[in-house]
C-alpha cells in the first residue's frame, strides 16, 4: 500500500488494517524516510515522471521483501491514493505485481505520464481502480481515459467513478486538514469508500486469490 502526500499518517495505516482485517499481508512503506517529508516530497514526485529514482527502489524492496515473507503465496498486489495510487499504476505492467488497485491515481490526468497510457499499459496486470466524479486534480475524463487504456489491450479492469464523489473519498484527514480538504473539493464519502473496497476485495478474490 502505497501512501498519498502526506505520508503515513493515521489514515493510511487504518486503510492498511482494513485491508489486513481481510486476511491479507499488508507492507506500507514510507517513501518519505530518506531524509524527511519536506526533502523527499518533490524528489517522489519527481520519480514519477521520470519513471526511477529512490521511490521505485523503495516500492521494489519492499515487495522482494513480501515475496521473501513465508506467509506470503507469492502473489502480490499493489494499491495507493492519489500519490500512491500514481505509482500503483506506474508498477501495474512491471511484472512485479499481480494486481494493481489505484485510487484515484494522480498521474490519470490528460491521458498521459512520460508516454501515452495506452503504451504504458499495454502489458498490465489486472486493475480495478476507483475514481471521483468531482475530482479537482484529474477531472472527469480521467475514469474513461484509464479504462480506455486497459480495454483497448484486453487487460482485465474494474474502473469506477463514483458521482458526487471528489478526490480522496477513501481518506478521512483529521481536524483542520480535513476541513481546508472539504473546501477545495478532497473529503471523504463514506458510501463511495465503502463500495470501492468492496470491489477491489472481489477483484482481489477473482485476479489475486483465485489465481494461486
Amino acid at each position: 500500500m502505497i501512501h498519498d502526500i502526506l505520508g503515513v499518517v493515521d489514515d493510511v495505516r487504518r486503510l492498511a488494517q482494513k485491508v489486513a482485517d481481510q486476511g491479507y499481508i499488508v507492507a506500507l512503506p514510507d517513501l518519505y524516510a530518506r531524509g524527511g517529508k519536506r526533502k523527499c516530497l518533490l524528489s517522489t514526485a519527481r520519480s514519477m515522471l521520470t519513471g526511477e529514482g529512490t521511490a521505485f527502489d523503495d516500492i521494489t524492496a519492499v515487495r522482494h521483501a513480501l515475496a521473501a515473507d513465508p506467509r506470503c503465496t507469492g502473489r502480490i498486489a499493489i494499491t495507493g491514493f492519489c500519490l500512491g495510487g500514481g505509482y500503483a499504476l506506474l508498477f501495474a505492467p512491471s511484472k512485479q505485481f499481480d494486481v494493481a488497485a489505484p485510487f484515484y491515481p494522480s498521474n490519470v490526468t490528460r491521458g498521459k505520464l512520460p508516454r501515452k497510457f495506452e503504451e504504458l499499459l499495454e502489458h498490465s496486470c489486472p486493475v480495478v481502480a476507483s475514481l471521483g466524479s468531482r475530482d479537482p486534480m484529474l477531472g472527469k475524463k480521467a475514469g474513461p481515459v484509464l479504462e480506455h487504456a486497459l480495454s483497448t489491450h484486453g487487460i482485465p479492469n474494474d474502473v469506477k467513478v463514483y458521482q458526487g464523489a471528489g478526490h480522496s473519498f477513501a481518506n478521512q484527514f483529521p481536524g483542520t486538514i480535513g476541513t481546508l480538504a472539504k473546501v477545495v473539493g478532497f473529503s471523504y464519502a463514506h458510501e463511495a469508500a465503502e463500495d470501492a473496497w468492496q470491489r477491489v476485495f472481489s477483484f482481489f478474490e477473482e485476479h489475486l486469490v483465485a489465481s494461486e
